[in-house]
């Protein structure tokens, strides 16, 4: 079906599309029976790919990046898709519309998108709302700041997203490298983000007390970080005390793109990203010793790219431009493609192949 409406779709401007994506995927999971049904097609059952982390069970590596459920309106169909986690967001406090129109581009060629959305999203009272009652799979709350906000004041839009979300996210995403809110990637400089990070966890203790709830506080990085600069931005996370890493954001490189959206402004995902993110996601298994999980994410579109980064060190993978590309079946495909990569191998367990080419 999907091979069916991808060229029409691609006629309409991306964010268009995005939109009635969106707006039919909250319909269905409205639905009686549709998630559910949805879930017995595509949910994984093989033992081998499960993974309990943070106190949370993973039936699949696989999970939903930030940036495509914003305002976590369609999380009864993302959720039932293949998935072993849903990321939702990015949040901040207020609700904001982002930058100004067009600001998402296809680059079909390149198997890439470039966005500059700038954090548009409905604010955090709509999020904690939808987030309420039980999901199928762990959703974690990417959090921001708002645009507006100075960066000397930037822990109080964190503060806020873990106090609002506590009782209904399955983890937060500290969110420090998008490209496009002006000044938020400074606050991935060590000392400023040892300080942020240190003042979430705080908040995230508190209000595990309150909640009876303790999630996992992950953080965001951005690829286009200088190996010293991301060397020290890892040790700042460390000795923080993070749960784990997301590796990576988008990018602003445009190394090799051919298409003409290449020389829009924003951040760059999908295909040309897969190779920078999974060495990063190596040099990070390598400085913190296996020691912090990692969760890779940049150019996944099939089982073999998901593979390498698990082989590279991340416990997790994530996509988001891929399935704008491949459609609703690449969660199933990238699952079973998973099992076979790990029975040729002589693995019993995902686990095992976590790190090995590191």
């Amino acid at each position: 079906m999907y091979a069916r409406l991808k060229p029409l779709l691609f006629r309409l401007d991306a964010e268009q599309a995005h939109h009635l994506t969106m707006t039919a995927c909250a319909l269905a999971g409205q639905l009686p029976g549709v998630p559910a049904l949805l879930g017995s097609l595509t949910r994984p059952i093989s033992a081998q790919l499960s993974q309990q982390l943070w106190g949370s069970s993973f039936a699949s590596p696989l999970g939903l990046a930030a940036g495509l459920d914003k305002n976590a309106e369609a999380l009864g169909v993302f959720s039932n898709l293949g998935f072993g986690f849903v990321e939702v967001g990015t949040v901040t406090p207020r609700p904001q519309p982002g930058n100004e129109s067009p600001r998402l581009f296809r680059l079909p060629p390149d198997e890439a998108l470039i966005n500059r959305m700038g954090f548009n999203n409905l604010g955090l009272d709509v999020v904690e709302g939808r987030l309420r009652g039980r999901h199928a799979v762990p959703v974690w709350a990417n959090i921001g700041k708002n645009k507006d906000t100075l960066n000397g004041q930037a822990a109080d839009d964190y503060l806020a997203g873990v106090r609002a979300l506590a009782g209904v996210a399955d983890g937060f995403v500290v969110n420090v490298s998008s490209p496009n809110t002006p000044g938020l990637r400074a606050l991935q400089h060590a000392g400023e983000l040892h300080e942020l990070l240190r003042a979430v966890l705080h908040e995230a203790e508190t209000q595990w007390v309150r909640t009876l709830r303790a999630v996992p506080v992950l953080v965001k990085l951005a690829p286009d970080l200088s190996d010293a600069d991301f060397e020290a931005s890892l040790d700042a996370v460390q000795r923080a005390g993070v749960s784990g890493l997301i590796l990576s954001n988008t990018t602003l490189s445009r190394d090799g793109l051919t298409h003409s959206h290449r020389t829009e402004t924003g951040g760059l995902s999908g295909r040309p990203l897969s190779a920078r993110s999974t060495e990063l996601v190596r040099r990070a298994f390598r400085q913190t010793a296996g020691g912090l999980p990692i969760v890779g994410v940049g150019g996944v579109f099939t089982a073999q790219d998901a593979y390498a980064k698990i082989r590279a060190g991340a416990s997790l993978v994530e996509v988001y431009t891929a399935l704008i590309y491949e459609g609703p079946d690449l969660p199933r495909r990238i699952n079973a493609g998973l099992l076979e990569l790990l029975r040729r191998d002589g693995f019993t367990h995902i686990s095992e192949a976590v790190g090995v080419d590191a």
